[in-house]
């Protein structure tokens, strides 16, 4: 049954008054009564509307410093009142109660009180008690009553009676109190999470307002959405739709170059680095970069933490690549850049990112905090007879920046200020190992003298057998293995210096 609703009586009070002004002039049209508080009663009156005060309807005023305003049976009767029943026309009739039809409140802005650093006592004061009550009441009551819970809503709404005379449907209605349900489970989700910061409980709650449909998952097969605000995190300069693919892999580059203060390039493809080198330029940074593994770079997403130049830019232009990522772009580059129209640029903003990460496994949810460590050289333990140098120590420090984004088992030999190669996602670390060796040979380099990390301890004394062999100079490993002993006698014997660090940087 349609069951539509004509609206009668509205309860408006609302913290964001932005956009509402032509909602309330077309209410007023269709000879609405209006109920109010505060300064959403003042907006009414300011617009020469007639107004009802809560308090008069009540019979009780405002207390404990706006506390407690709607939080009276007149007002939840009205909203919450089954209108088909007898019994309950008798009571609103018996008790004065005039039927509410169309419930107009929003929240207090707790999250955006959180975000500025505000004081306890004031991101308490944020929590809304009558709103909440209100908005859920309404929505509950969807069959006779319409909730408007967000400014968002107040144009859709204005466009519904505008072209219906002032009558809402049942469907219109559940819409509606659908997006109430999901304005208040939020609004929970934050305050929950804020109080259990501190020896939290053993519970998973996140909400996510906005959401963007992607064109299709991993593969064409598959579905796909990312819920997010991609425009807080991001300007699009140019380009098509990010994928899911390309989300993941823009995910690992924001990751990697965060690592690095002098201006860096990294190339990732399917979220490991083929290229990351620091330089004085941006330009040579681009150079040395790609000079690691042009051949993976070919379709890549591309990074920097510097802004990108003409000259850059004109470099970058020869290969075709997925993704450019930077915090800013000169205009004469970004018209060489987005030339190519399918191209996508980013523009990266200051965004504060999570200090957790989850995922989906098995038949729930895992959790862990990011991993925010890498371990430079004060925390480097040298544990061989021969010492690293300064410039040794230096390349320790980058290419352990470089392994903890890197799937594990993962080597990677660096050298000033560059990656060299690596050895990613191998289901041995001798395997990694002399997968980074080919590569370094296939694409010129010579790891003589340069340093090498590794994610995880060495089980055996192997590794560092072939790398002092291949010319290494200096090794990083976590250290933890019950033969370290054998991987630091076989760096002894071979003329490597050897540190261990204590933090494994696993990354399955």
């Amino acid at each position: 049954m349609n069951h539509a609703v004509k609206i009668k009586n509205a309860l408006v009070s609302v913290y964001y008054k932005d956009g509402l002004a032509p909602l309330i002039e077309l209410l007023n049209k269709y000879g609405v009564t209006f109920y109010s508080t505060g300064g959403t009663e003042s907006f009414i009156k300011d617009l020469g509307i007639g107004v009802e005060r809560v308090e008069d309807l009540t019979s009780y005023p405002s207390i404990l410093g706006g506390r407690v305003k709607t939080l009276h049976p007149k007002v939840f009767g009205g909203i919450l009142s089954r209108r088909p029943l007898e019994s309950d026309k008798e009571q609103l009739e018996q008790y004065e109660i005039p039927e509410i039809d169309l419930v107009i409140v929003d929240l207090y802005p707790f999250e955006e009180t959180l975000a500025s650093g505000a004081s306890e006592e004031d991101i308490i004061e944020k929590i809304d008690i009558g709103g909440i009550s209100l908005i859920r009441a309404a929505a509950k009551n969807f069959n006779d009553v319409v909730i408007i819970s967000s400014k968002n809503d107040y144009k859709e709404l204005e466009e519904i009676l505008a072209a219906q005379a002032g009558v809402t449907t049942l469907e219109q209605r559940k819409s509606f109190a659908k997006r109430a349900f999901n304005t208040s489970s939020h609004y929970d989700t934050a305050i929950f999470n804020y109080f259990n910061q501190e020896d939290p409980l053993p519970v998973f709650k996140q909400s996510a307002q906005q959401s963007q449909v992607l064109r299709y998952g991993e593969n064409p097969h598959q579905q796909g959405v990312f819920y997010g605000d991609l425009d807080k995190m991001f300007d699009k300069l140019n380009g098509k739709e990010l994928s899911y693919n390309n989300l993941v892999d823009v995910d690992a580059a924001v990751a990697i170059i965060d690592e690095f203060e002098d201006p860096t390039f990294a190339i990732l493809k399917h979220t490991n680095a083929c290229g990351v080198a620091s330089r004085p330029t941006v330009k040579e940074a681009w150079t040395a970069a790609l000079a690691c593994d042009p051949v993976s770079a070919f379709g890549g997403v591309l990074i920097t933490n510097a802004t990108v130049d003409a000259a850059t830019a004109t470099e970058i232009n020869q290969l075709f690549f997925e993704v450019l990522i930077a915090p800013a772009y000169d205009q004469d580059a970004l018209e060489i850049l987005t030339a190519k129209k399918n191209r996508i640029i980013l523009k990266r903003n200051e965004v504060k990112l999570p200090e957790q990460q989850f995922k989906t496994l098995l038949n729930g949810v895992i959790l862990q905090d990011k991993d925010n460590t890498v371990e430079g050289p004060d925390l480097m333990t040298t544990v061989t007879e021969r010492q690293p140098t300064e410039a040794q120590l230096a390349d320790l420090y980058f290419a352990n920046k470089i392994v903890k984004h890197t799937k594990s088992n993962t080597i990677v030999f660096a050298k000033d200020n560059t990656l060299i190669a690596s050895g990613v996602g191998q289901t041995s670390r001798v395997d990694a190992l002399k997968q980074a060796i080919e590569k370094a040979k296939a694409f010129g380099f010579d790891i003589k003298d340069s340093a090498m990390a590794s994610d995880a301890f060495f089980p055996f004394p192997d590794c560092v057998e072939i790398a002092g062999e291949n010319g290494v100079a200096a090794v990083l490993q976590p250290g933890g293995s019950i033969k370290d002993q054998l991987s630091i006698d076989m760096a002894n014997e071979k003329g490597l210096a050897m540190v261990i660090t204590g933090v494994r940087h696993f990354k399955h």
